[in-house]
């Protein structure tokens, strides 16, 4: 099949070469503008580096975008990893449409921060989509699903890394092969089952250190590695990565309980949660480093 793939990232990378790897022409590829200063889109170097078209527009609202849909004449439009808004106007060209992944079992956690939801709210089975785009946000018919796990100590990026990723590669390849045989299906999204969640943003990160140990800890491998839950040390933000919860014993919510080599130990309720790294502004250091640096001990009580 004709295909034009819109995405960006390793992940969009590694779909286009499983396309072009089972016969499928992919005659463009849509990714954002790369930023200033940094390197090209993973995605557009190795698109680049097979000969297939890439444009970058700022908006693929832009007429132009549909006039360039159009003369492609695609089959089929491949959405992996998509940040920008893709209109109606763009994705209806295609002869049979386009589809899109997602990192959740749809209906549940439509939206852009899925991973980071599914870990906040404690989650323990998750799987990736493949469907059907129509207008709404992640609504569109099922063509396919694959079950995962996730593992209680498992982070948004792990999960994404280890997990998600890979196998959402190879649903979007399983996808246009059961749509170039003609056996795709169109399973609608059971709306009364729906859930959408925003971006998850600072405002949802705050640590309110009087709550159970688990969701403290689930918070803070849910904003991991971003937006990186934060919690307030001298007037300044202060994120928390690689953490690890102690269940159980008698802690003082939101109090430095310990500090090592291994990180700094912070009570919350039925328990404590283990850091080992900080982030305080741009720079992520360990976090016994930054007890040093800022004479964190013992007893201080983090707001």
């Amino acid at each position: 099949m004709r295909i034009i793939l819109v995405g960006q990232a390793a992940f969009a990378e590694k779909v286009l070469d499983g396309l072009r790897a089972n016969g499928h022409a992919v005659v463009a590829v849509y990714c954002p503008p790369d930023a200033a200063g940094g390197k090209p889109d993973p995605v557009k170097a190795r698109a680049l580096q097979v000969d297939v078209p890439v444009h970058q527009h700022a908006s693929l609202k832009r007429p132009e975008v549909r006039r360039e849909f159009e003369d492609y004449k695609a089959d089929l439009a491949v959405l992996a990893y998509v940040t920008q808004i893709v209109p109606q106007s763009v994705f209806e060209v295609p002869r049979l449409g386009s589809i899109c992944f997602h990192p959740s079992p749809l209906p549940k956690y439509r939206g852009g921060s899925a991973i980071n939801w599914q870990i906040i709210k404690g989650e323990t089975a998750t799987a990736v989509s493949v469907f059907w785009v129509d207008p709404g946000i992640d609504t569109g018919p099922i063509l396919l699903q694959k079950p995962a796990t996730i593992d209680p100590d498992d982070t948004a990026g792990s999960l994404y890394y280890n997990t998600l990723f890979p196998l959402g590669v190879d649903a979007v390849i399983e996808a246009v092969q059961l749509i170039a045989a003609g056996t795709a299906p169109r399973l609608p999204q059971d709306a009364a089952q729906g859930s959408y969640d925003p971006l998850c943003r600072d405002e949802h990160a705050r640590i309110d250190w009087s709550l159970p140990v688990q969701r403290v800890y689930n918070l803070v491998r849910g904003c991991d590695p971003q937006p990186g839950a934060h919690t307030v040390y001298k007037g300044q933000l202060v994120r928390l990565y690689e953490a690890r919860a102690q269940l159980g014993g008698q802690y003082r919510p939101g109090v430095v309980e310990a500090v090592g080599a291994d990180g700094l130990m912070i009570g919350a309720v039925g328990g404590a949660i283990r850091v080992k790294r900080v982030r305080v502004g741009d720079r992520k250091i360990d976090a016994a480093e930054f007890a040093s640096q800022q004479h964190v001990t013992p007893g201080i009580r983090l707001e």
